[in-house]
């Protein structure tokens, strides 16, 4: 029964914290930022947000600030948005899985090439 409170909660936080990334924040330093996964402990006190971000190291670096200064209105918002008998602590965290997949994505890719090319030279007799 706690698990499955324990994701309607984790649903209904991701759902605002993206309406709020999409929607509230204002922050020019803030760029394009996703929530990929959001974690709640058992107890439901500790929230920890999952974001991707596209861009560069600079940008990404700009964003977890905009990110991390805007916790407080994201915690304040949450406890309005969801009904919780305590509003937990939120932290963010930068989620690389999507550039990880992508760069693996990247090499499957270039192997393959590669393999295609050296069957085509051996098939030409080179």
């Amino acid at each position: 029964m706690a698990s499955r409170r324990n994701d309607k909660v984790r649903a209904a936080m991701r759902q605002e914290i993206s309406n709020m990334l999409q929607r509230d924040l204002k922050d020019p330093r803030l760029g394009f930022a996703t929530v990929t996964d959001v974690r709640v402990s058992g107890d439901l006190q500790h929230v920890r947000v999952y974001v991707s971000i596209l861009g560069d190291d600079a940008s990404r670096q700009q964003t977890m600030e905009a990110l991390e200064s805007a916790r407080g209105y994201v915690r304040s918002e949450i406890g309005r948005r969801v009904q919780l008998r305590l509003t937990p602590e939120i932290t963010f965290a930068y989620d690389d899985s999507i550039e990880r997949g992508a760069r693996l994505l990247r090499l499957i890719s270039e192997v393959q090439s590669e393999g295609y090319a050296a069957r085509r030279d051996e098939e030409n007799g080179s």
